[in-house]
């Protein structure tokens, strides 16, 4: 036989034992089809089960006596229970006669850890000219469930926790907060209706003012309007007069803002984060049916323990000082104050013009210049050769030395300290400054830098007293010949070179730095170090003015 006649002739046997292997298996099939022992009404139930664990609501209501009943009945109740997962079981069926049974369901519906709801139910099925179908009754699908009652799952909270500064004083609490709202819709008179709301938020709010509102109308272009948002306490003085405006509406919404209002810091949001957390941690939860004449009853679930009270790290009074600061100059500024000793963030302060630039403090990467001259200084002591000649690598590792370029984690809190020898990213860049090389800081790091110099070593950020940041691969700290160095070229920045404006503030040690148009100044005075960033300034000392302005406001006696 020829090498073709026999390829050919193994084909005809592939193909032969293939087709032997398809008929195998569909006689199979049809054998287990004929054969399959479940009666009708088992079938039927066992249906049912797997639509209901495909959350597939019509298929499930379609194998019930009344489909358009039971569709958005069990519908609403994969709505109501989204946050989990059920799984259904069928524990029994009772066939009574030939056209009748019974069966049971067991259903646990998992929405997380610890949060497990188990229960039964039961249900009929009947063979109807249509076929064998469940008998449609809402409780066959959750217990007590009637044709007006509805099915949620709730988180349950306790009372909310405030927030304390590290003195003990209060820093933020939940209050309610009342949104005025215009709508055109029902306004028949849109300039009547601003003149009035104006002339009744002057004492609390004046920059509101008729001729703002009828500008956001106009770009909101027939839609709602927030006006202004109000505390409940200044709402209730004015609720006799806005109420009656035309067009005007007011939401209410628990909010956790500042106790004090003149606080005003990024570093609020960063708290409304940790508290956050804590109120996920403790919360409880809950499955209601929800009755339009008795309300919710709970079936299931249990109430979550009040979250501890949270004591920030932010000092008010050293907060204050620096909101005073970074509005002394017109271009975007930041101020940052860590405590060296605990690594506690005590104040952070932008100003407008650096709010409208995002998160310019902690996530704003800008060109560093001569803010890492020490640094170099201290890597040349560390290898012992000129500064001038050390490499990006020895500048990287010895800024870890002092806290740059770390990975930290820290509760509700992130930030970025620097990039050293890498491509330059963060949240925003200010397009004017440029520096030799690729290092960017943020002035988040440049505090942190100082704190590092000024302790010794690299303290931990923390925002919340208790929950300090974890750092990873956490490096030595530098030699303490280094550190010194650092210090006294420190000291001499201030008593005899760029920083001198600042000579009269006993203890203080920094440097004053530039990088392009933009001015920096770090340092530290006690327990307080602190990093000015101004970006774009309209004159060479105007960071170390900035810093003479926080130091005088943080000396005044606190109220």
């Amino acid at each position: 036989m020829s090498s073709r006649e026999w390829l050919r002739a193994r084909r005809v046997r592939v193909v032969a034992l293939a087709a032997a292997v398809a008929v195998l298996a569909a006689v199979g099939l049809t054998a287990f089809m004929l054969n399959d022992p479940r009666s009708d009404a088992q079938k039927l139930v066992d249906d049912f089960v797997a639509a209901l664990d495909d959350r597939d609501a019509a298929a499930a209501a379609a194998l019930t006596s009344y489909p358009n009943a039971a569709e958005p009945a069990i519908a609403q109740m994969f709505d109501g229970l989204s946050d989990g997962r059920g799984d259904y079981a069928v524990s029994q069926l009772v066939e009574l006669t030939e056209d009748s049974g019974y069966f049971t369901l067991s259903t646990e519906w998992d929405f997380g850890e610890d949060k497990q709801w188990h229960y039964q139910v039961a249900g009929a099925v009947r063979k109807l000219a249509v076929g064998w179908r469940v008998s449609w009754s809402p409780d066959v699908i959750v217990p007590d469930l009637a044709a007006d009652r509805t099915v949620h799952y709730v988180r349950t909270d306790a009372a909310p926790p405030k927030i304390f500064d590290r003195f003990g004083k209060p820093l933020m609490e939940e209050q309610t907060i009342n949104a005025v709202v215009l709508d055109p819709a029902n306004m028949p008179d849109p300039v009547g209706t601003t003149t009035r709301l104006a002339e009744v938020l002057a004492p609390v709010a004046p920059v509101i003012t008729a001729e703002y509102m009828q500008q956001r109308l106009a770009e909101a272009k027939g839609e709602r309007i927030t006006a202004v948002k109000l505390r409940d306490q200044d709402y209730q003085f004015l609720e006799d007069d806005i109420v009656p405006i035309p067009g005007v509406r007011v939401f209410s919404d628990p909010t956790l803002i500042s106790s004090d209002r003149r606080i005003s810091t990024p570093l609020l949001d960063s708290l409304r984060s940790a508290w956050q957390l804590e109120r996920d941690r403790t919360a409880g939860w809950a499955v209601t049916l929800e009755d339009p004449e008795d309300g919710p009853v709970q079936v299931a679930g249990y109430q979550g323990p009040p979250p501890p009270d949270l004591t920030s790290t932010v000092d008010s009074h050293i907060q204050l000082a620096a909101k005073e600061a970074v509005v002394t100059v017109g271009t975007p500024a930041a101020l940052v104050a860590i405590q060296p000793s605990t690594g506690g963030i005590l104040a952070l302060g932008v100003n407008n013009q650096a709010m409208e630039m995002g998160a310019v403090a902690t996530r704003g990467l800008y060109p560093a210049g001569g803010v890492l001259d020490p640094v170099r200084v201290a890597a040349g002591i560390e290898r012992d050769v000129d500064p001038a000649t050390v490499s990006t690598d020895d500048l990287a590792e010895t800024a870890s030395r002092l806290g740059l370029g770390l990975d930290y984690a820290v509760p509700g809190f992130e930030f970025e300290t620097a990039q050293v020898g890498q491509g330059r990213s963060g949240v925003v860049q200010f397009a004017g400054a440029d520096s030799d090389g690729d290092a960017t800081i943020s002035p988040l790091g440049a505090a942190l830098l100082a704190a590092s110099i000024a302790r010794g070593g690299v303290p931990a950020p923390m925002l919340v007293q208790g929950q300090p940041a974890t750092i990873a691969d956490a490096p030595d700290a530098l030699p303490a010949d280094a550190v010194d160095a650092l210090r006294a070229m420190m000291v001499d920045d201030v008593r005899n070179g760029a920083a001198s404006y600042l000579k009269g503030h006993p203890g203080l040690a920094g440097i004053a730095a530039a990088s392009g148009d933009d001015r920096w100044f770090y340092g530290y005075t006690g327990d307080v170090a602190f990093a000015i960033y101004v970006a774009d300034a309209d004159g060479g000392d105007r960071a170390v003015k900035m810093a003479d302005r926080f130091l005088t406001e943080m000396a005044k006696p606190a109220e």
